[in-house]
């Protein structure tokens, strides 16, 4: 529960950068922002393409960052990065001390992702933590930009509906899309022939 929401609010959105699958790596990106209006700054991890490290990387990326003390929300575009390597937001949330707000532009076929899974190494663990990820629920966002309001879903681990929404509709200013995902969505896609370092 976190109270009272400013406008202001610092928010940290992540989102992959492209990749391959004859890739054994993908950056992450994780963009500060002050509400729906700011950047503060840029976060990034590598994780494995279809591995399953991206909590721990997640975790170790944000307690080690600067604006860490300023953070309240993470905020996940979607709870799969770099294929199939699944976020445990409930993991997640204990790591940080920070809550977790999963946005999902459209509401996923569940059988297809549990197909796909099952061409994976592990895929028994990956399901249970789309599973654990909990509820689908869906909230509707108006805004200047948008000329009809639309719906968009999302999942959630420390916070209330209510917050949830509060700080969706807070941040969706350009888009249906909150600002801290978009914005760490167009820096990943104009990512591209990057070399990982070790």
């Amino acid at each position: 529960m976190l109270g009272s929401i400013k406008p202001e609010i610092r928010i940290i959105g992540w989102d992959d950068a492209p990749f391959t699958f004859a890739d054994k790596e993908t950056l992450v990106v994780g963009v500060v922002c002050r509400g729906g209006t700011q950047i503060d700054g840029v976060i990034t991890a590598t994780i494995a393409i279809d591995g399953l490290d991206i909590t721990q990387k997640l975790a170790d990326a944000i307690n080690s960052s600067p604006h860490k003390k300023q953070l309240r929300v993470i905020m996940l575009d979607g709870i799969t990065f770099g294929g199939f390597n699944v976020v445990d937001i409930n993991s997640l949330l204990a790591k940080t001390r920070l809550p977790v707000i999963v946005v999902i532009s459209e509401n996923p076929n569940m059988k297809a992702i549990k197909a796909s899974l099952s061409k994976l190494a592990d895929s028994n663990a990956r399901w249970k933590l789309i599973q654990k990820a909990g509820k689908i629920h869906k909230t509707i966002i108006t805004n200047k930009v948008l000329k009809r309001p639309k719906i968009l879903y999302y999942q959630k681990a420390g916070l209330d509906e209510s917050e949830c929404e509060r700080i969706i509709n807070l941040t969706a200013v350009n888009s249906v899309i909150p600002e801290p995902v978009r914005l760490a969505h167009i820096i990943c896609s104009g990512i591209k022939n990057v070399k990982l370092r070790k």
